[in-house]
């Protein structure tokens, strides 16, 4: 089993930059494959990155290259998701998730999943 626990939402100006951790448990995070996701209000859950158990493969949404960036720190079993720039239309409750293999990245298909963070952005 592997606990994934996500941190550093709040509320922020558009323009504004968060960066999002998520702290895992239980197992190796570097034997795992992370990704990130969010849910706004009314809308299905959907992917924004993902990172390789090394780190050294990333793979975004197209919708936030260039703003959001995917990195982790094995050592710390810490995934992080840094957001620049962000929007009013990035406001939503965003999750960590982690599989054991780099495929099916876009898909809900992951193997464990946290609670969430909120993130909202102000006009």
């Amino acid at each position: 089993q592997v606990q994934l626990v996500e941190s550093g939402g709040g509320l922020v100006q558009a323009g504004g930059s968060l960066r999002l951790s998520c702290a895992a448990s239980g197992r190796t995070l570097s034997n795992y494959v992370m990704g990130w996701f969010r849910q706004a209000p009314g809308k299905e859950r959907e992917f924004q990155a993902a990172i390789s158990g090394s780190g050294g493969s990333t793979y975004a949404a197209d919708s936030v290259k260039g703003r959001f960036t995917i990195s982790r720190d094995n050592a710390k079993n810490t995934v992080y998701l840094q957001m620049n720039n962000l929007k009013p239309e990035d406001t939503a409750v965003y999750y960590c998730a982690a599989k054991g293999v780099w495929r099916g990245l876009p898909t809900q298909q992951y193997d464990y999943w946290g609670q969430g963070t909120q993130v909202t952005v102000s006009s």
